[in-house]
């Protein structure tokens, strides 16, 4: 029987390493398929623009990538851009990540009156579009506050978010055990340092998934920040707009804009992705 047994574990090893090999090699597949569009971007961006309809396609890198770097970085002033764009999606990303931190501990694991009421309201308002807003956004940012063609106008109105609130809540009402906060209260704690050494530790992997999703909104932003800031004060979004506009569009600078307007996520990304592979694979654990 022993022996029977053995030899169907060896007899199913094999088949088990084959089924290995083929996944690894479909996971290769589908990631060389999605980075595929962001290493063309590349081959475009080092050709000149008629290598961007040429047929067959170039499939290598040219010589003319620093060129149209520094050309696309100057004519459509990157660098006033990309420090608008640094700034308003650095401070989008931290107020956000705390404000929603803060109100989803309330909703998760506070008791107070109304909560129910102010979580409804909460989630009436990621019902309605935001576009539906603009209109009297613009006008108090003009008239009102007088903040159009500043950063303010574009970072305090996207300061919280009602999905992190949501999103936050959800997680630490499974995630961060009661217990633990009465714990910390019998050693005598306040709300405040149980905020900062309890809930916060608990909340690393959502708030990395948080942040990374808020930056990655805020940085491809178009809209807004072209009605709040005007071409003077540009976003990386706004100042691509510049070089896709006008009666000839030259491919070869707009993705070589598109490269330096897509290096900050990437870097965000590799700071923050070991952190959401974390959070990820928590809420699958958890499912």
């Amino acid at each position: 029987m022993t022996g029977n047994r053995r030899a169907g574990q060896r007899a199913a090893a094999p088949a088990q390493r084959r089924a290995g090999t083929r996944t690894y090699l479909l996971l290769g597949l589908i990631a060389a398929v999605s980075a595929f569009p962001l290493y063309w971007s590349l081959v475009a961006a080092s050709n000149d623009n008629s290598a961007a309809g040429s047929w067959p396609p170039k499939l290598l890198p040219g010589t003319h990538l620093w060129a149209n770097l520094q050309q696309a970085y100057t004519q459509a002033n990157f660098g006033l851009a990309l420090i608008n764009s640094i700034i308003a999606a650095t401070l989008i990303t931290v107020c956000v990540v705390l404000t929603s931190t803060l109100a989803g501990f309330a909703f998760a694991k506070l008791r107070f009156r109304g909560s129910n009421a102010l979580l409804g309201i909460l989630l009436v308002t990621m019902m309605v579009p935001a576009q539906l807003g603009i209109i009297p956004l613009y006008i108090m940012m003009s008239q009102w506050l007088g903040w159009t063609g500043h950063l303010q106008a574009v970072i305090v109105p996207a300061a919280t978010s009602a999905f992190g609130v949501f999103l936050v809540r959800q997680y630490l009402s499974d995630a961060l055990p009661t217990a633990l906060l009465e714990a910390g209260r019998m050693d005598g704690c306040s709300t405040h340092r149980l905020y900062w050494h309890v809930v916060l530790p608990a909340a690393r992997p959502v708030a990395a998934v948080l942040a990374l999703f808020t930056f990655m909104n805020s940085w491809n932003d178009f809209f807004w920040p072209l009605l709040a800031l005007g071409q003077g004060n540009p976003t990386t979004q706004v100042a691509l707009s510049t070089l896709a506009g006008g009666y000839y569009m030259d491919y070869s600078l707009v993705l070589a804009g598109t490269l330096i307007s897509t290096a900050p996520v990437l870097v965000v990304f590799l700071f923050l992705g070991k952190q959401i592979i974390g959070g990820i694979m928590q809420g699958a654990v958890k499912a």
